[in-house]
């Protein structure tokens, strides 16, 4: 097909979607294959079309096109199979297994049959790999994800993924173009041109009398009818558009309810009565008048002139029909920058409208806050009291008598962010003014309301501030915002008012009203009382906000019924123009909403944060923002979008960022960090916003831990940030000294206080026996560990309101799990060595299975049932260590007790190599797939590399003793590999230290000082930035993986009630770390119990607060220490 052939197949498309013919225009996007449209992909899938999907998938590739293609069509079948075995539907289930998902089993059969064995199981949820599946919707969305990454990546979809940027109704105005053109080539040009057919070309039929002049390149349908301008073809012909008149009052006014009772206002049509200049309230521009015609002139050279210096005047495409996606999920704040303690529960939000990160915070015990979000500093807090009780009103003392709690129901920054107003849930307004230094100074108290002041507003109805609020005492009132005097009070609500949302428009000042019984009002600063009186959707309790350029008009309630309602209204008519989708039926609490950038909608539902685009009704995508989320959490956005605050159940705060906040985060948190490091005033070059200083003191018990050493540093606009970059270094007038460096950046944090950090230990029953492996399940959802009398066992942490994502936590308590049948997983001890330091395990990447040893045979289990699979390599010799190698689960490296290395194949049951070269017992292994070697260490304290091709021995050397040990040592070593799959963790009781791949000592650690006891496990972050070890007196230090400084240490008197164990009785036998948490570690302890720690939120072990999304040391591509992990030295 030819190149303008193709584009006119997406002209008739965009026709098409403008006509609303939605099926045809998907029919000829599939059999064409042009364009390939996302949003009907997605709305397919998620309403689990799967035939149709299949079906409009076929137009553009089929299964066996590439591999991109093989594995969206598998993502799609097997998503179709497990609905039907959650529907308990097996016959369904079986016909998809045999008639769609087998044509898969030539290229993966092992996946086939695993797939197959889903059948057998009641729930297949059971499966470890499904134990997160949740229920359908969200299941549908989440492999919506991955099938939008695979179609994208895919060439067969490159170039129609995006539609072609064109005008608005193309095709009608080529037709347009085309009809003038036809028109002014007639022999007798009519002036109203009757065109009853676009079949055949137009000529005018002759007449008497004069010619009129025609028109040239006016539109086929104006918006009024002009003389030389072509009418509609016929009266519903497909080119008909409405014609509105050219004045009118806007229809909130003129339709409103005629039972007013407001005589002054419905002596007329209903509306409001502004000056006699005054545009129309709410009044939209109306459809642009079509352009100007052109004279007729005989000369056909002089016309043709004319009609090339008259250039065809179009409407600009402002629709969102076949539009490029303009908007992308980087555009909304999701990813988790900050959690802030607030100490109780959070009522209302809002940042600063100037000083992007500065976020005020109003709580149910009647305190507010101000946070410096960036170095997460509490800059201000100010408690509840009364500041002038002889003003009070009778009915204020007495509901302060009868209940002195009381509750901040708003707070807010007024529009330059000068003042701060506060309305509380009895009766009081207090205004503060908050100075450039950052403190709080009390303005204006004003009893407002009999009752509590629900909504509170600002606005500039004078040219100057006002204070607008609403009460129980279903009124309105206005106030002067320098002296408290009360300007205007609107009544009409037959309920308490709810809330308010003043504006302007074309110079005209009003407030929008909204009450608990689901009414709306409009008033203008006058007396004359309310223009509007509407019913807000389902009567509920409702919040009316404007997009930020004040042209859109949103509301968001929930009904008595829990039925929450977003929409968009049409203020030229007073109707709702879009109702936006995707609230559950009965939301918990009044669903809180905000708008962002002038395209976003997002609302707290649901434990989640619902993201919308402002032109589509269908949820855009979701956000449970880690977990910990209320049902209906309250949410704001700062004023350029790039940050979001949300409230979490815990009375906590949340940040979210997008890639713009937290380049801000980061540059505020760095300069402060420098700060920190810095002994001499670092001077700032760059102009500031404004500039917030120290406050000497903080009001309350939550004032926090956690303070900036430059007070100075300020908050700044996205703007400000090239800027502030480029000075940094120039603003540095000296550093410090190393060893200063050392002193004070690095100041050693010891914990040993269990307040000082979050740790768990683990229900168990009995803990009988030494905890000798532990790890954590490659998904981070649960704990493995293996004891001394060879019994394993497992913690899951369950998906909960507290704990939506379902990984370890200290926070929630997992459960001690077992399978139904109520087997015990215990390896063979028969015949077997009982020597504790023989005990090994290993476990498959999928979690789905598990190889472990206590000195017998070694056994697989099913980790789903905990059945023995098989067992294999009977002693002697006893298998010391398993791993498996990186790109095959079939092939095992077995460490035995006879100082050989055995490479086994599962699948065969066959011993393919024997490795020796240790004298001693192999006691730690690890694959490096960058390096294509297997590196061994035994007791002889010897490191050996291996290479993977051949299994011969490359290079080894002994580990050195330090200074004052006697060689050679001897000893459980143990090696594992950084994420970069070059350096190696080499730990002993004696020393921990890192090697090169020539196995070159590039740093070693030797117990000294404060941690002086034998080390006992080693172990790096799943980052690789951190490295755990615990030492035999109990306590565990934190160092810097580069270093090996020390950052933290842990004294066993913060997570055991043991202590200090001077004498090795309890110590942490073993240390697992969290496979996507560089923070979060978990002991096995000599006693038998397992703990599970963190730092506090938001924080890291010993330094500064954490970097988020760039902070740390990237993560490799390669599986960060994956198996490797599973085994720390141990003693």
């Amino acid at each position: 097909m030819s190149s303008l052939s193709r584009e006119l197949v997406f002209l008739i498309l965009q026709f098409l979607d403008e006509e609303k013919f939605k099926e045809t225009v998907h029919r000829l996007e599939q059999e064409s294959g042009f364009f390939f449209n996302m949003k009907h992909f997605e709305d397919l899938v998620q309403g689990g079309e799967w035939d149709e999907v299949e079906k409009y998938l076929g137009g553009f590739t089929k299964v066996e096109d590439n591999r991109y293609s093989m594995k969206i069509f598998f993502e799609i079948r097997k998503q179709k199979y497990l609905e039907a075995l959650d529907r308990h539907d097996r016959g369904k289930a079986v016909e998809i297994l045999v008639k769609d998902l087998k044509v898969f089993a030539s290229f993966n059969e092992e996946l086939f049959k695993e797939i197959t064995q889903l059948l057998t199981l009641e729930n297949f949820r059971q499966n470890e790999q499904l134990s997160k599946y949740g229920e359908t919707k969200s299941a549908r969305s989440i492999m919506l994800l991955e099938l939008k990454k695979l179609i994208e990546a895919n060439p067969l979809f490159r170039d129609k993924l995006i539609f072609p940027s064109f005008k608005v109704s193309r095709l009608r105005t080529l037709i347009n173009q085309s009809l003038n053109w036809q028109h002014q080539l007639c022999k007798n040009p009519r002036p109203n041109p009757d065109i009853k057919t676009l079949f055949s070309d137009h000529t005018c039929a002759p007449t008497s009398g004069a010619r009129a002049p025609p028109p040239v390149n006016s539109p086929l349908v104006g918006p009024l009818s002009k003389v030389g301008a072509f009418p509609p073809t016929s009266a519903h012909g497909p080119f008909q558009h409405v014609v509105t008149p050219s004045s009118t009052l806007a229809g909130w006014m003129a339709s409103t309810n005629p039972s007013l009772p407001h005589a002054a206002v419905v002596s007329g049509p209903l509306g409001l009565v502004p000056p006699p200049n005054a545009v129309p309230f709410l009044k939209h521009p109306r459809t642009p008048p079509g352009p100007p015609g052109i004279d007729y002139q005989a000369d056909s050279e002089h016309l043709m002139k004319r009609m090339r210096t008259s250039p065809q005047e179009e409407v600009s495409f402002a629709g969102h029909v076949h539009h490029p996606n303009v908007y992308s999920h980087e555009d909304l704040p999701r990813t988790v920058v900050r959690a802030l303690h607030q100490g109780s529960n959070a009522m209302s939000l809002d940042f600063h409208p100037q000083q992007q990160t500065i976020l005020l915070v109003g709580t149910s015990i009647g305190d507010i806050t101000i946070w410096e979000v960036g170095s997460r500093e509490r800059i201000a807090h100010r408690g509840f009291k009364v500041w002038d009780t002889s003003a009070c009103t009778m009915p204020l003392q007495a509901a302060l008598m009868k209940d002195a709690s009381i509750s901040v129901n708003r707070c807010l920054w007024s529009p330059d962010g000068s003042i701060v107003g506060v309305a509380f849930s009895k009766h009081l307004v207090q205004t503060y003014v908050f100075g450039p230094n950052g403190d709080l100074r009390p303005q204006l108290e004003i009893d407002a309301h009999n009752g509590g002041v629900n909504d509170l507003a600002f606005s500039h109805p004078n040219k100057s501030l006002s204070i607008v609020t609403c009460g129980d005492d279903k009124t309105i009132k206005v106030w002067n915002a320098a002296t408290g005097q009360r300007e205007h009070i609107f009544e009409g609500h037959d309920a308490p008012v709810y809330s308010i949302c003043p504006h302007v428009k074309e110079s005209i000042q009003f407030i929008f009203s909204t009450a608990f019984d689901g009414k709306i009002k409009a008033w203008l600063y006058d007396c004359v009382g309310s223009r509007v009186d509407y019913d807000a959707p389902g009567l509920s309790c409702t919040v009316m906000a404007y997009s930020a350029d004040g042209t859109r008009l949103f509301s968001c309630g929930t009904s008595k019924d829990g039925e929450s309602h977003l929409v968009e209204w049409n203020e030229t008519e007073g109707s709702i123009k879009r109702t936006y989708s995707g609230f559950r039926k009965r939301s918990s609490g009044v669903v809180q909403f905000d708008t962002t950038r002038n395209r976003f909608l997002a609302a707290g539902d649901e434990f989640l944060i619902k993201f919308w685009d402002m032109d589509n009704k269908d949820i855009l995508t979701t956000s449970d923002a880690d977990g910990g989320l209320p049902a209906s959490p309250r949410l704001k956005f700062n004023k350029e979008g790039s940050l979001l605050a949300v409230t979490t159940s815990d009375n906590g705060i949340k940040i979210l960022a997008n890639s713009d906040g937290q380049r801000l985060i980061r540059l505020l948190e760095s300069r402060a960090y420098e700060n920190s490091r810095s002994s001499q005033q670092i001077n700032s070059k760059i102009p500031a916003v404004s500039v917030l200083g120290g406050v000497s003191n903080v009001s309350g018990p939550m004032a926090t831990t956690i303070e900036r050493a430059d007070k100075n540093a300020s908050s700044v606009p996205i703007t400000g940030l090239t800027a502030m970059e480029n000075s940094r270094t120039a603003d540095v007038k000296s550093r410090i000294s190393d060893d200063a460096e050392k002193i004070k950046g690095w100041k050693l944090a010891e914990i040993v206080d269990h307040k000082q950090l979050k740790a768990m230990s683990l229900p168990d029953s009995s803990t009988s026996g030494k905890i000798m492996r532990l790890l954590f399940t490659n998904s981070g959802s649960a704990v493995l560990a293996l004891t001394s009398n060879a019994m394993h066992k497992l913690w899951k942490w369950q998906c909960a309101e507290r704990n939506s994502s379902a990984k370890s936590s200290p926070s929630v308590i997992p459960q001690l799990w077992q399978p139904a049948n109520g087997i015990l997983m215990s390896n063979d001890t028969t015949d077997g060595n009982t020597d504790e330091s023989i005990s090994c395990i290993a476990l498959s990447k999928n979690d789905s299975y598990v190889m472990s040893a206590s000195g017998g045979k070694v056994s697989l289990f099913n980790m789903m049932t905990f059945k023995v699979m098989t067992t294999f390599m009977p002693p002697p010799p006893a298998a010391t260590f398993l791993v498996f190698h990186p790109q095959d689960n079939n092939i095992i490296a077995i460490g035995m007790d006879d100082s050989t290395i055995q490479i086994y194949n599962v699948r065969v049951d066959e011993v393919k190599s024997i490795l020796k070269g240790h004298q001693k017992r192999i006691t730690g292994l690890a694959f490096s797939q960058s390096m294509n070697a297997l590196v061994s260490s035994g007791a002889d304290a010897q490191i050996c590399v291996w290479s993977i091709d051949g299994w011969e021995k490359k290079k080894s050397r002994f580990i050195q003793p330090p200074a004052g040990r006697a060689a050679p040592l001897t000893g459980e070593t143990r090696v594992q590999f950084h994420n970069d799959q070059t350096h190696l963790l080499v730990s002993h009781e004696s020393q921990i230290a890192i090697y090169d791949s020539n196995l070159d000592c590039l740093q070693s650690w030797t117990p000294r000082d404060m941690l002086q006891a034998p080390i006992s496990s080693a172990i790096y972050s799943c980052d690789g930035a951190l490295i755990y070890a615990g030492f035999t007196d109990g306590a565990v230090g934190v160092f810097n993986s580069e270093s090996l400084r020390l950052c933290c240490r842990i004294a066993p008197s913060s997570y055991t009630r043991h202590g200090c164990s001077p004498h090795g009785s309890v110590y942490p036998t073993v240390i697992a770390a969290h496979p996507t948490e560089p923070n979060q570690i978990a002991l096995g302890m000599s006693d038998g119990a397992v703990h599970v720690m963190e730092p506090e939120a938001d924080m890291r072990w010993g330094g500064p607060p954490l970097q988020e999304n760039g902070g740390l040391p990237s993560f490799s591509s390669n599986t960060p220490l994956n198996g490797q992990a599973s085994d720390a030295l141990s003693r």
